[in-house]
């Protein structure tokens, strides 16, 4: 693979890790700044749907671009929000420093993925954006336990200045190794694009997405109380289980790009049954500390193994859509998905039946984006019998 598709993944660490790292910290965050749990874990919402917003509107305004300066541009946004958050002094400042940072995580995935394919032949399209997300599976392996570890010990702010420095360090591999094109992308109207992308088999790529990612979120974000109150582990015990959660997303990330290159329908019903599975049983698993530990691995394998199926198979349906906008609104429709799935574990929380139950609540979502699915493949296969008709 060439060298650049490692730069990408440099930024994606970075991003991963402050997306990521704040769910192992929601007491610390929750006692220091005066907040519940649950409205600790609005930040984590706050930042996804701050993905959702800027996506689509950072992907128009830079569509004409260099792709090499948008990326830039964007790990310096992305090195000033965080900075912010580890000065913030309440929870409105912690949560704006959020959104901030998140306007550089979708178009920097969007452009990031559009790059991607760009560098390798077309049969190593979902790989090729698979090793892109590696960055983001490796700051969960070791960026999010160390994050985790190094805010226990010296306060969530430290992380927050941590990360900053790892944005410092991506910039710099981004701007050395990452080649310059040659052209500007060609101009697109972005009206159509648009329009391209508001179209029904899109929006049920995009759906699917949403309900698929919905459920990692529903049960991740909440992850530190499961851990110690619900499967009865000792707080120190969080940090390492990440560290399992991050290398069972690396080998599904892996896992995901390869079988997409094979049969990429087969990989969107296959991986999201499997995160159903993994996230039903998950209380069962919650008995003993060695099967908490292999069930998080698990849901880190399932839940990133639908990565890359999901990005290219919307990528596919929007066509007539400018690559960078579709790639933009699929990462914005992860993150809407995030936020939909911390709100509901929350509502669960504070409304439903308790923390206990936020397992069950996540299982729902891949469910529904199997059905969704389904129903998309299933006007992909009309479409085409109308097509065979017209011929």
């Amino acid at each position: 693979m060439p060298l650049a598709l490692y730069a990408l993944a440099a930024g994606a660490f970075g991003i991963g890790v402050t997306e990521f790292v704040i769910m192992g910290l929601l007491p610390q965050v929750a006692a220091d700044i005066h907040v519940s749990i649950a409205t600790a874990g609005l930040l984590i919402s706050g930042y996804a749907l701050g993905v959702v917003a800027g996506a689509p509107v950072l992907t128009i305004l830079t569509g004409r671009l260099p792709r090499k300066s948008v990326l830039i541009g964007l790990m310096l946004i992305f090195i000033l929000g965080n900075a912010i958050c580890a000065l913030a002094p309440s929870y409105a400042i912690l949560m704006a420093a959020r959104v901030v940072t998140a306007l550089a995580h979708g178009t920097f995935f969007g452009v990031g993925s559009v790059v991607a394919t760009k560098l390798v032949t077309a049969d190593k399209r979902a790989s090729a954006i698979a090793l892109m997300f590696t960055g983001l599976t490796v700051a969960n392996l070791l960026g999010v336990p160390f994050g985790t570890w190094l805010g226990q010990h010296y306060g969530w702010r430290s992380t927050f200045w941590a990360v900053s420095l790892i944005g410092v360090v991506a910039l710099a591999i981004i701007t050395s190794v990452l080649p310059r094109e040659s052209e500007r992308p060609e101009a697109s109207n972005w009206r159509e694009d648009l329009a391209a992308i508001l179209r029904v088999p899109v929006l049920l790529g995009l759906l699917t997405t949403v309900l698929g990612y919905g459920g990692v979120f529903a049960l991740f974000t909440y992850i530190a109380p499961l851990l110690t109150d619900i499967a009865y582990l000792p707080e120190n015990a969080v940090s390492p289980i990440l560290l399992v959660f991050g290398g069972g997303m690396i080998a599904g990330n892996i896992l995901g790009g390869k079988m997409a290159d094979r049969s990429l329908k087969g990989t969107v019903l296959g991986t999201l049954a499997a995160l159903f599975v993994a996230l039903a049983i998950t209380p069962l698993a919650f008995q003993s500390a060695w099967s908490t530990v292999a069930i998080v691995g698990i849901i880190g394998i399932a839940a990133f193994a639908t990565v890359a199926p999901l990005q290219m198979w919307v990528l596919g349906k929007a066509k007539g859509a400018g690559e960078q906008l579709a790639s933009s609104f699929n990462i914005a429709a992860f993150n809407l998905g995030n936020a939909l799935g911390a709100w509901a574990g929350g509502y669960a929380i504070d409304h439903g039946p308790g923390l206990s139950s936020v397992p069950y609540v996540s299982a729902l979502f891949p469910v529904a984006a199997v059905i969704v699915a389904l129903l998309a493949m299933k006007d992909d296969l009309r479409q085409d019998k109308a097509a065979l008709s017209a011929r």
